[in-house]
């Protein structure tokens, strides 16, 4: 598996690796030109085809990702709509817990904008699609790998991050949608947002530095994964019983992806839906 190494940890930065080429990421490459790669190779879309529905030149869009230029504002609401993603994602910031992309914000605002009697009739048909789609009984489900071997969040037996994992089914949410892979949390480093036990979704990060400070990640440092907050000094846990994580400049320390949160049981796909699922994707 592909894997970002961070060299070291100077003050005020950290060198991250492209493990595919052994060579530093460009540094001055703004993060938002790995986003919009990553984004559109997420959905499997080429930079011809999201030109073509953004109406600009191919080499715009290849502009764009190399960091030789960047999108015109007025090019944001349709670009976050073809990618499928908010303002929030684009730019790597946080935003409220609830979290619209531009189509969606788009159809909000058209709703206002209705009268009270039209709204009532939209409301309706919304409820009917609701039951229609309830009574079809096919639920949306994702796919994505799960990592049986713990991340450690705290001391504990050495893992090694080199096996190919399993698919896992999950009902289809914002967050599940835009992960790629989920992992178990062993010790209690992280409390008391993490626990042990817990099942957490991570996204893949395929164009380094897209991890900022401050935000948390899933690391491999030796033979052992761990999640953790991504300081300009080291790792850092939640709890603050455990001492950072520093290291020296031949320290070899992997990134995995960002940590997007905690998995919720009840979305993962129950095994008749499953089935339903398999047997729809031939």
């Amino acid at each position: 598996m592909p894997r970002r190494k961070i060299d070291s940890f100077p003050a005020g930065s950290a060198s991250i690796i492209d493990m595919r080429t052994g060579k530093p990421a460009a540094s001055d490459v703004p993060a938002i030109c790995g986003r919009i790669r990553s984004f559109r190779e997420k959905i499997g879309m080429g930079q011809k085809e999201l030109a073509e529905k953004l109406s600009v030149s191919a080499n715009a869009v290849s502009n764009w990702e190399c960091g030789r230029g960047r999108p015109d504002l007025s090019l944001l609401p349709l670009l976050c709509d073809v990618l499928g993603v908010t303002f929030y994602d684009l730019f790597g910031t946080k935003g409220p817990s609830l979290q619209y992309t531009a189509g969606e914000q788009i159809l909000i605002d058209k709703y206002r904008d209705l009268s009270k009697g039209h709204k009532v009739a939209v409301n309706r048909m919304i409820d009917t699609l609701l039951d229609v789609q309830a009574a079809e009984n096919v639920p949306l489900i994702r796919e994505l790998v799960y990592y049986g071997k713990a991340l450690s969040a705290g001391p504990g037996d050495p893992t090694e991050f080199d096996d190919e994992g399993e698919p896992i089914y999950l009902y289809a949410s914002r967050q599940v949608d835009r992960a790629d892979c989920v992992f178990t949390v062993n010790g209690d480093s992280m409390e008391p947002k993490y626990h042990s036990g817990d099942m957490v979704l991570i996204s893949r990060i395929p164009d380094a530095p897209d991890l900022q400070f401050g935000e948390v990640g899933a690391f491999i440092v030796g033979n052992e994964t761990h999640i953790k907050v991504c300081q300009a000094d080291g790792l850092h846990s939640l709890n603050p019983a455990f001492a950072p994580m520093k290291f020296s400049d031949d320290t070899p320390v992997y990134l995995i992806g960002r940590v997007m949160g905690i998995l919720d049981p009840e979305q993962i796909a129950k095994e008749a839906d499953v089935e339903k699922y398999l047997a729809m994707k031939g």
